[in-house]
């Protein structure tokens, strides 16, 4: 009897609803662009060292900063203009000649992009407390209730680099950086004078949400305990790499027909 009697108060807990303050997604899209022929933005140094090379490729690329601007779009009610803007940080290896040692300079590139996504309407002022203990509680400024967006994305694959004379390259290169690239070249001036321009193709992966804070009720099972204890033992290097499992994995990559994998067609 008493275990039926704790069975049942488990279900009523677990059917119990609360209602939390969170961020729902309203609209999501998957994107796959090809960025072609980036200009890529130098500055003066570098562009020295890239007018001087024979031979340039591209080492690698990681997204440096993005920028989101979102706009109501007109005689659509509930949508919205997301205008993104991906900034590039790109590594490249210079050689003077193919037998020279390589110089490695960093330039940044710009692709922008727009897509089209609900988030829904309302324009509710929030006003949020705040514990101040050592003075008199001040006023605070209001919170709009406009949907927010969130870009996911993965560092690009570089398709293609191609290094043209810069008389031949009828590519906008007037490219405004954010403070947070201009800080992280040391205050360097970006030009746009150089013999050569490099133009790259990337291959860009990513996800954006449109969100926006509501109130729902979901069921509520228990609190999020802990399970177990933190592991504080101390272990010297050689102990810990002792319980490391060998990565046979590694050494044996698995054939071509034992992975999992979807592949279409070229066109």
């Amino acid at each position: 009897m008493s275990d039926l009697s704790n069975r049942s108060s488990d279900d009523r807990r677990r059917r119990e609803a609360v209602c939390i303050d969170t961020s729902r997604i309203y609209d999501a899209c998957s994107s796959r662009d090809c960025a072609e022929n980036l200009r890529v933005t130098f500055d003066e140094n570098s562009q020295d060292i890239i007018d001087d090379a024979e031979i340039i490729k591209c080492r690698d690329c990681d997204i440096a900063a993005v920028s989101i601007d979102l706009d109501e779009t007109p005689f659509n009610r509930g949508y919205f203009n997301v205008d993104i803007s991906f900034y590039f940080k790109l590594r490249f290896d210079t050689y003077t000649s193919p037998m020279a040692m390589p110089r490695t300079v960093k330039g940044y590139a710009v692709f922008n992009k727009r897509c089209i996504l609900y988030g829904s309407e309302g324009s509710v002022k929030t006003f949020t407390s705040t514990l101040n203990t050592c003075g008199s509680d001040r006023p605070e400024a209001p919170q709009y209730t406009n949907p927010t967006v969130k870009v996911q994305a993965l560092d690009p694959v570089v398709l293609d680099t191609d290094v043209v004379r810069r008389c031949n390259c009828h590519i906008c290169c007037c490219t405004s950086f954010p403070d947070s690239i201009r800080n992280a070249v040391g205050g360097a001036r970006f030009t746009d004078d150089g013999e050569k321009a490099v133009l790259v193709t990337l291959g860009i992966f990513s996800i954006i949400q449109m969100t926006r804070d509501v109130q729902i009720m979901i069921p509520s099972y228990d609190f999020c305990v802990p399970d177990r204890e933190c592991d504080c033992s101390d272990q010297s290097p050689c102990s810990a790499f002792g319980n490391i499992d060998f990565p046979t994995d590694e050494f044996f990559p698995p054939d071509r027909d034992n992975l999992n994998c979807s592949c279409r067609d070229r066109d």
